[in-house]
């Protein structure tokens, strides 16, 4: 299957999570379109100044993949922030927390994926 940028439609969350703005996530599959444990596999835009605020996972794991932009991580295991960039990724295991916000000047961009434990 493959899908083109034009049928993804965005959908505006505002204060994901307890965060700060809107954040734009766009499906890049949804579920029943493929066969996998997955919860969300998505690109996710937050505008500057926004974020995703801190939550916790449980039954499943979040990884990111930055895109573009910087962003800057909390992360429940290492008590402290984390500036990523493209390139740079971050997985949040089943019972951890995590936030994620955009300080810069741009779009922060990035790949999520939420996989469900087995």
């Amino acid at each position: 299957m493959i899908k083109r940028a034009e049928s993804m439609i965005g959908e505006i969350r505002e204060r994901m999570r307890g965060g700060t703005g809107q954040v734009t996530v766009t499906p890049v599959f949804l579920p029943g379109e493929y066969r996998g444990k997955a919860r969300l596999i998505a690109r996710i835009t937050l505008n500057p100044g926004c974020s995703i605020g801190y939550h916790q996972h449980l039954n499943e794991e979040e990884i990111f993949y930055i895109l573009k932009g910087e962003a800057v991580l909390a992360d429940g295991q290492e008590n402290s922030e984390q500036v990523l960039r493209p390139g740079d990724a971050s997985i949040t295991l089943d019972g951890q927390s995590h936030s994620i916000r955009n300080p810069g000047g741009e779009p922060l961009e990035l790949l999520a994926l939420i996989l469900l434990d087995a």
